[in-house]
């Protein structure tokens, strides 16, 4: 059998199986061979066809993971807001600084003054610095434009990064993260521009995957949040939500109702809301970034998720007022001490699980015949080293639709 490419002497964590992860999966003295960017074999040596292989790479007895997947990031946006973290050092809450006319609002106006390639080349260093420690594809939100011209100038932005990195870009309109300044007096006359004029446009440009909203306190309730949903199923998007993370809304439970991908964040998550997102197949993306940058004290129900059989998909949260984090590495190592989640599960959370959050299940996020080629090669001796280590990044190499 001909293939394009073929790795050899290695080790793999396929991620393959439901509730199973990397340990679990585990390949010894295996290859995995690929022809036009896809897999087309992954497994032990002993067990495979005999290839002609344009390429041949020696592992030398390295693991194989997937390439990494960031499947919740605000990586687009102007400015940074480093004042408001040294205020928080004082005391001030989340709440006190958005109210304040901080927060999503601030960025706002950087973003607004910023232009789409400004967005792109401020972009870059961050999705560099991701793509260094094996990631391939990353979730990238608007949110911080707020206006009709400003949202779709983001989505350009994101998708222009497509282009700049070998990398595979989702993107998530969230035109409904906070309320701007033009419409401070009248909420859902803002919701109302989201719906009839924003999602349209951005469905009929082709420019977003999925549709998000904030439901909080602070950002759009459970009514709003329902006109997000309709009007992003009558123009044929799926939906995602920021949900329960100040507060209980129930907003998850609501995502679960129009089979939402994902519900994200998850502090203050109930049973009832654990129990439609395992009934509609909506994956729980935690964000221990967030939760450890704004000093939450209260936990998403990690053991209440894992008894119920809902997915769990970690992510960076990246954004500049409260997770500036561009290390999935670290995510998993914060997830692991700060949310008590397994190694296997921590791994799954970055590649199986998230690539379940964006959709993608069927291309992404395992080792098996068919799927995308997207590697990452790492110098360790075993899986769980990805978890454990702090500050220090072992990827060999990384590999794009075979490349």
């Amino acid at each position: 059998m001909r293939c394009d490419t073929l790795w050899t002497d290695a080790r793999l964590a396929t991620m393959v199986g439901v509730g199973a992860g990397a340990e679990a999966n585990a390949i010894e003295g295996a290859m995995i061979a690929a022809v036009e960017g896809r897999i087309v074999f992954a497994g032990p040596i002993a067990d495979a066809p005999t290839f002609d292989a344009d390429r041949t790479v020696n592992c030398d007895g390295r693991w194989i993971t997937p390439g990494l997947i960031d499947c919740h990031t605000h990586l687009v946006h102007g400015g940074n807001r480093s004042a408001e973290f040294e205020l928080r050092l004082t005391g001030a809450s989340y709440e006190d600084i958005a109210r304040a006319g901080g927060g999503i609002v601030s960025t706002m106006k950087a973003t607004r003054a910023a232009d789409e390639g400004e967005l792109v080349r401020t972009a870059l260093p961050r999705l560099d610095a991701l793509i260094a420690e094996g990631l391939t594809t990353v979730e990238i939100k608007s949110g911080y434009g707020l206006t009709h011209v400003d949202e779709i100038k983001m989505l350009r932005a994101a998708r222009k990064l497509g282009s700049e990195r070998p990398v595979r870009i989702a993107t998530t309109f969230l035109g409904a993260h906070a309320l701007p300044p033009e419409f401070s007096n009248d909420p859902d006359a803002y919701i109302t521009a989201v719906c009839e004029q924003m999602i349209p446009a951005v469905a009929g440009a082709g420019l977003a995957d999925a549709v998000d909203a904030f439901c909080e306190g602070i950002g759009f309730s459970i009514a709003q949040t329902r006109r997000v949903f309709e009007a992003s199923a009558a123009n044929g998007l799926r939906v995602k939500l920021h949900a329960e993370q100040l507060s209980n809304l129930h907003g998850a439970a609501l995502a679960a109702e129009f089979g939402a991908l994902s519900a994200d964040h998850l502090e203050y998550l109930d049973q009832e809301g654990i129990g439609a997102m395992a009934a509609a197949g909506t994956v729980a993306t935690l964000l221990p970034g967030a939760y450890y940058f704004v000093r939450e004290t209260r936990k998403p129900p990690v053991s209440g998720l894992r008894g119920a059989g809902v997915p769990i998909a970690l992510a960076t949260d990246c954004n500049p007022g409260t997770s500036p984090l561009t290390s999935l590495l670290l995510v998993m190592n914060m997830a692991a001490t700060l949310f008590e989640m397994t190694v296997d599960e921590c791994l799954a959370g970055v590649t199986r699980n998230a690539a379940l959050a964006l959709g993608l299940g069927s291309e992404i996020g395992t080792l098996e015949v068919g799927k995308s080629c997207d590697l990452a090669i790492w110098d360790i001796e075993r899986p769980a080293e990805l978890v454990y280590r702090m500050g220090f990044n072992p990827l060999y190499a990384r590999i794009w639709r075979g490349q």
